[in-house]
């Protein structure tokens, strides 16, 4: 008997690792910088303990991952990005951005497969809260402590830290709606450090994700209207304390983000020209991963003296310009089979406020990206996953039951 329980518990130590390995990759995702500042491998760790895991697992098994069409986007998406590298092996940038893609898409199509069988995605959705909950925090900290005028914490941009934060505030609607009030009552905690933390960004584009994400939840009849008033209420008493408490600092915040946020909108349609610029002249396999950077001066006529390598401050146009028309295509297909893939978990059954909550989250990216370089964070990519992993759930007849979700 002795020997069959500890059979038993054998064979659950790989689902419980693979739930391990896959809920750190995503919580650590938020707070990469502060890992960074500790070791410059450390980030890197719990992606790659996830990945050999996620291997030996299937291997000893013998399974195959469990296929959806957003496996194919991801290895036809890979193949343009090696082959663009490959055409543009000489720039500068072309293998450092190269190994930003590859992991991503790799990460990608795991979480796919795990979420639909070992790990169920209300975690992965709580992981992301919880990451995003302590960037948040260390947004204040970086406000309140050390002085800066907005607050970027664990990340350099104070719009990309924005964004991290607001793809998460929709995740946590399931959270405060589950049968755990323990859980409801840390989940209201991690929304307003998550509020208050993108509130201390001064990030526009941040702002018009975030409103976009509520449209979508109110619509979907996910978020009601009282309990929306009834936030904005509390938020507006909050900012008002703060403001108070911090008049000085404020006025000096708001200053200089007006003054930045005028140089913004010049710099942005100088690189958002740009970018169409070279996607018109490399319309096949652009110029490389990367290559914005290095073509930009010559793009743009050195029009930023001060600026010589910058991102696009599009994720559209930079994707486009940096791999061509195939690889924007390829590219705009993964966000799409996202959505459809969500609605279809949606109507055979999955949890209405996690599906919804996931869309929500994915418009908010999407919306952002207009405005800022997102393809190298993993919120974009977790929604991706986590909606097709639901379609699989709900598809097949071994999936787990949607209250496992």
């Amino acid at each position: 008997m002795t020997a069959l329980v500890a059979a038993r518990r054998d064979l659950r130590l790989p689902e419980r690792s693979l739930r391990v390995f896959a809920c750190a990759t995503v919580a650590l995702a938020p707070i990469e910088g502060y890992l960074l500042a500790v070791h410059g491998q450390l980030a890197k760790l719990a992606p790659a303990l996830l990945a050999v895991t996620w291997f030996a697992v299937r291997v000893r098994d013998r399974e195959w991952p469990r296929p959806h069409p957003v496996h194919a986007l991801l290895a036809l998406f890979a193949v343009v990005v090696l082959v663009s590298a490959g055409v543009h092996v000489a720039e500068p940038y072309a293998l450092e951005y190269t190994l930003r893609w590859l992991p991503f898409l790799l990460v990608t199509a795991i979480l796919v497969d795990v979420a639909s069988r070992e790990v169920p995605i209300r975690m992965l959705l709580a992981s992301a809260v919880a990451g995003a909950a302590v960037a948040g925090g260390g947004a204040l900290y970086s406000l309140i402590a050390e002085g800066e005028s907005r607050a970027s914490g664990p990340l350099d941009d104070p719009n990309d830290l924005a964004h991290v934060l607001v793809a998460a505030l929709p995740l946590v609607v399931p959270l405060v709606a589950g049968r755990r009030k323990s859980v409801s009552a840390l989940a209201l905690v991690a929304c307003a450090v998550l509020v208050a933390g993108a509130a201390a960004t001064f990030s526009r584009g941040g702002g018009l994700a975030l409103g976009a994400a509520v449209l979508w939840l109110v619509a979907r009849r996910v978020l009601s209207l009282r309990v929306l008033a009834a936030a904005v209420g509390v938020l507006a008493l909050l900012a008002l304390g703060g403001a108070v408490v911090a008049q000085d600092e404020l006025a000096k915040a708001l200053q200089e983000k007006s003054f930045i946020a005028s140089t913004n909108v010049d710099t942005r349609e100088l690189r958002w020209q740009a970018a169409a610029r070279i996607l018109t002249d490399n319309p096949l396999l652009g110029v490389g991963p990367g290559g914005f950077r290095a073509e930009y001066p010559g793009a743009s006529h050195n029009a930023e003296i001060d600026e010589q390598s910058p991102v696009a401050h599009n994720m559209y146009l930079e994707v486009a310009a940096e791999l061509g028309l195939p690889g924007f295509l390829f590219f705009v297909a993964l966000i799409g089979a996202a959505v459809v893939a969500s609605e279809r978990a949606l109507r055979a059954g999955a949890d209405r406020s996690h599906m919804v909550a996931v869309q929500a989250a994915l418009l908010a990216t999407a919306v952002a990206s207009t405005f800022l370089s997102e393809q190298y964070y993993l919120p974009l990519w977790l929604m991706i996953a986590v909606a097709c992993a639901a379609e699989l759930r709900t598809g097949s007849g071994s999936a787990r039951p949607a209250r496992d979700q």
